[in-house]
């Protein structure tokens, strides 16, 4: 959990905003043991990285502070507690929808604002991980441990600043000095597979670039290529180490992009059957076999994460998400009447997400107006400004009341 899914996040924000740092090209031993613990060495920690995994946050923030207050010189331990904050605030943001980062059209989305306390909190922790880093640095700069530790930290805050702050500039900073601290370790030790992470991811998206934006970053001392990319992630989803379970997230993403399909699908289902109450995995699976054409065992999938989340299988989680992703599926194949009952799942719910709720509401009076079924239609439509009236739901719905909508 070092670097984290935060990077499944973060580097393909960083495949949109390496074109505007290409304007701007400024540059940024003893081999150690094989490194297949988790640091700092607590009993505690395999149960937290398990909560955390399976999205309950809170208890893995318990956990990670209680680990935390035992090592409190550790940044290992800081950083697990840093990610688990980021990562809680992120999800109730809405901001962990995989399907958005399989493209770029997440970097103009905006999302519920994020919590100053928690913004003000992951600084602090951000701030105490640095100190400990620099400090052991000071005495050591060939301390492999420290200078991974610290690459850990500028990538979770080049998380922070590219998906709270919108910050992309600062985000790619970070995320180029995490690189060049993960690579830094690799000279020193080409066995600590963990650097292979953020190296990898680096290498994938810098690799996917245009030969014209290529050329331009390499002035700025960056350079990547795509197959040593997905290799070095691939070394590291095969380990036991501490980022074997984020190269595979980060692999289920890239791979999609690729369009590699069955191999992204062998890691998602590997992480379903891990972390069997992880709902954004679980859908993973449904959104791969769309992507690949597979609509009737998309929509299997979908259905049978709305029964277990029904049955209690995801607390404290919106599963109602994937009865929208039902909806949508169906209605890309024209079912209006099955995309319209899909929509109305997600409704079901007690205390749904309110943004999903409006998408809900919303498409589903699309598609009452398809069947015309008008007044079904404009109930949907009010329902959606009651929810939320200064939303671009909202706006939509507004203007569907006055003109019905017509399907493509």
């Amino acid at each position: 959990m070092a670097a984290l899914s935060a990077l499944l996040l973060v580097w393909c924000a960083l495949l949109a905003a390496l074109p505007a740092y290409a304007q701007t090209p400024t540059k940024l031993v003893a081999k150690a043991p094989e490194k297949t613990g988790l640091k700092p060495d607590d009993p505690l920690n395999p149960q937290a990285f398990d909560h955390f995994y399976n999205m309950d946050y809170d208890r893995s923030i318990q956990e990670f502070e209680q680990v935390l207050k035992r090592h409190p010189d550790d940044p290992f331990a800081v950083n697990h507690l840093l990610v688990a904050v980021l990562f809680r605030e992120l999800y109730r943001m809405g901001a962990m929808d995989t399907s958005e980062y399989a493209n770029d059209s997440f970097i103009a989305k905006p999302h519920r604002p994020a919590d100053e306390n928690v913004k003000k909190r992951i600084k602090e922790l951000v701030d105490r991980a640095e100190q400990l880093e620099a400090k052991k640095l000071e005495a050591n700069d060939k301390d492999i441990d420290a200078l991974y530790a610290r690459g850990v930290t500028r990538g979770e805050f080049a998380s922070y600043t590219a998906l709270i702050e919108r910050a992309w500039f600062s985000a790619l900073r970070n995320a180029v000095g995490a690189r060049h601290d993960h690579e830094k370790v690799l000279e020193l030790d080409p066995n600590y597979t963990d650097a292979k992470l953020i190296v990898g991811a680096h290498n994938y998206v810098t690799g996917s670039l245009s030969w014209a934006v290529k050329v331009a970053v390499a002035v700025a001392g960056l350079s990547g290529s795509k197959e040593k990319g997905i290799n070095y992630l691939r070394e590291t989803a095969k380990g036991n180490t501490e980022t074997s379970t984020d190269a595979k997230i980060v692999l289920v993403v890239f791979l999609r992009r690729e369009k590699q399909y069955d191999e992204a699908l062998s890691y998602a289902r590997n992480l379903i059957s891990t972390y069997p109450r992880n709902l954004l995995i679980a859908m993973e699976e449904g959104n791969l076999l769309r992507a690949s054409g597979k609509n009737a065992e998309a929509a299997a999938s979908y259905r049978k994460i709305w029964q277990a989340g029904k049955n209690g299988g995801y607390p404290g989680l919106h599963y109602e998400a994937v009865a929208v992703s039902l909806g949508d599926l169906l209605r890309s194949q024209k079912d209006y009447s099955g995309a319209a009952a899909a929509y109305e799942m997600a409704l079901q719910v007690t205390k749904p997400d309110p943004e999903i709720s409006q998408k809900a509401n919303l498409q589903a009076g699309e598609m009452y107006d398809v069947l015309q079924k008008r007044d079904q239609a404009v109930t949907h439509y009010q329902a959606v400004i009651t929810t939320d009236d200064k939303t671009s739901f909202a706006e939509t719905a507004h203007k569907r009341i006055k003109d019905p909508y017509k399907a493509d």
